[in-house]
């Protein structure tokens, strides 16, 4: 009887102030007659529900707080849950005991990084690396072998950037591999990695034309919150990953600045650029939400694509296909700016947050 009340207190549920955390009343470990909280964490994301144990009161010093922030940290992808915790570890042990090839690193190189578009490294790791390569340590992958497959994938006609993709990914595993112990550091007088030059200056420019109808296609968008994210790109010219990452405690109203965060900025140096009016109108007509975010995503967490409806009203405005959805907006911001007369380089290079007035 005395062990079905035990079980029963175990099993109930207590609520607590933080939305999506609970705990459970259970015997404190070590210590007979006592007791501890165990505190549990809920949560949605990608249409699935998710009840994970965040930790013990006294065993892991665990409040109703830090499970609170953890359950932030797990939806917005910045945390691994304790399972995947101890399975990374587990594989990590095992691999440690094992014979650690290519295929096994890359393998726990994905397991480290769960939330990583992995869909495009995959499909060039199959194509050019796994039958090379897979059963190899990376102590004994020469530059030879290396070589010998940018000499294969450039005969067959594919572009230097698939080129430096594939090569670049072989020698991330590596390095993964270095960092984590799994294998030995390379010595570089057997595995260098000559990439192949990769010229990709591409400029666009939008005609007074084409930025008529890209505009009317933005208004006929059914969705003008995803549609301000675009306006936003064409007003101040920022960078994919700024957008995205975009917070409205980074936007100041009154004295007209957007910051930059360094922690998700491209030179990870935090940098400030104006609000001009026209980027203070786009703003002011997004709709707010309870996410920190200005253009979350569906779990109110950050958005980690836009590509559909980019190229959706890029081909309703009947733009060129190699038009780039979110980067041709920054070319053509900066083009306009160029063309006014109105602004210097070295203003444009501070606006665009370059590092050099080449890259402007």
């Amino acid at each position: 009887m005395e062990n079905r009340r035990e079980y029963m207190a175990a099993s109930k549920r207590f609520k607590t102030k933080y939305p999506g955390v609970f705990y459970r009343i259970t015997q404190r470990i070590g210590v007979p007659n006592a007791e501890e909280h165990v505190f549990y964490i809920v949560f949605k994301k990608d249409g699935k529900v998710f009840e994970e144990k965040a930790g013990r009161q006294y065993a892991d010093a665990m409040t109703a707080a830090k499970a609170s922030r953890i359950r932030v940290e797990r939806i917005e992808g910045k945390r691994l849950s304790r399972k995947m915790v101890k399975e990374q570890q587990a594989a990590l042990k095992k691999a440690e005991l094992e014979r650690n090839t290519i295929a096994q690193i890359l393998k726990l190189y994905q397991g480290a990084l769960p939330d990583r578009n992995w869909k495009t490294d995959i499909s060039l790791y199959r194509v050019y690396l796994e039958e090379k390569f897979a059963t190899k340590r990376p102590e004994d992958v020469t530059t030879l072998e290396v070589d010998a497959v940018a000499l294969t994938m450039k005969q067959a006609g594919k572009s230097a950037q698939t080129i430096k993709h594939t090569l670049g990914l072989l020698r991330r595993i590596i390095r993964f591999g270095i960092k984590k112990g799994l294998c030995p550091a390379i010595d570089p007088a057997t595995l260098y990695f000559e990439m192949p030059v990769v010229d990709n200056t591409k400029t666009e420019c939008l005609t007074q034309e084409q930025l008529k109808r890209y505009l009317e296609a933005l208004d006929k968008e059914p969705d003008q919150n995803a549609a301000s994210l675009l306006r936003l790109a064409l007003a101040t010219g920022m960078r994919k990953g700024a957008l995205l990452a975009l917070q409205w405690a980074d936007i100041d109203f009154e004295k007209g600045f957007v910051t930059l965060r360094g922690d998700v900025a491209k030179k990870g140096k935090t940098e400030r650029i104006p609000l001009s009016e026209s980027a203070r109108t786009v703003l002011l007509h997004v709709q707010r939400t309870d996410s920190p975010f200005v253009f979350p995503g569906k779990d109110g967490g950050q958005r980690t694509t836009f590509t559909r409806i980019a190229r959706r009203v890029r081909d309703a405005a009947g733009l060129p296909k190699d038009f780039r959805p979110l980067h041709g907006l920054r070319h053509a911001y900066a083009s306009f700016l160029a063309s006014s007369g109105k602004v210097d380089l070295y203003t444009l290079q501070k606006l665009l947050t370059h590092s050099s007035p080449q890259m402007t």
